[in-house]
């Protein structure tokens, strides 16, 4: 068994039920991806549009393809017929983009909206308040071409634990809120999509459904 294959089962075997490993694909080559889908993985998470599509023409269909990085909406055009997962929605401006782009395609895309909990300017996404008050206008019957599957968040980039866990349990309190409100369709908002290398079992501690993993599977980027 070579590494990847190897770091893969490790992962998998610390998942509970009901969480599904997102494998962090991005700057990484073909070859790499097809190892780890020899293995069995099946669900890979890109970051950049033009590299996403290049691996998509390339390597097998039956991949399930997450876009996990900011998403410019002029970009939106060429990953909205075959995308299965957009974790990143930071704004209506870009679900409004989706939606329109899905519909051309004939398509329902399944979104996660960003939720922005970390203490760092740099990350995107609606602040817990900011996505309260957007969300008690009912804003999501107007997009029936999107599908609001879930929240997705990233913590601080820290070594300070007891931050990283305050961080991902307030994002847990906001998804159990939000699917109790009324104002999302309960029936299919079930994923919360937080966790990467250096916290998922932080957040596995707090019911993330999908856990994005780069490095402790493929090591540095590739390029």
């Amino acid at each position: 068994m070579n590494d990847i294959a190897l770091h893969i089962t490790q992962i998998g075997q610390e998942l509970p039920a009901g969480t599904r490993l997102v494998a962090v694909s991005k700057f990484h080559p073909a070859e790499a991806i097809m190892e780890a889908y020899e293995a069995g993985q099946r669900i890979f998470g890109e970051s950049r549009v033009q590299e996403l599509v290049a691996k998509y023409e390339t390597l097998p269909k039956d991949i399930a393809w997450h876009f996990i990085g900011h998403l410019q909406t002029n970009k939106v055009k060429y990953i909205a017929p075959f995308i299965s997962l957009i974790h990143s929605v930071d704004s209506e401006k870009l679900l409004s983009v989706i939606d329109g782009e899905a519909a051309k395609c004939g398509r329902t895309v399944d979104c996660l909206l960003e939720i922005h909990v970390a203490q760092e300017e740099s990350k995107y996404g609606f602040t817990p308040d900011s996505f309260r008050e957007w969300l008690a206008g009912n804003p999501l019957g107007k997009y029936p071409h999107v599908r609001v599957r879930g929240l997705m968040g990233m913590a601080s980039l820290t070594d300070d634990d007891r931050r990283i866990d305050r961080e991902f349990g307030e994002l847990k309190r906001l998804f159990d809120e939000v699917k109790a409100s009324g104002k999302v369709d309960a029936s299919v908002f079930d994923e919360l999509s937080m966790g990467m290398s250096h916290d998922y079992r932080l957040a596995l501690q707090h019911g993330s459904t999908l856990v994005r993993i780069g490095t402790s599977i493929f090591g540095d980027r590739g390029y």
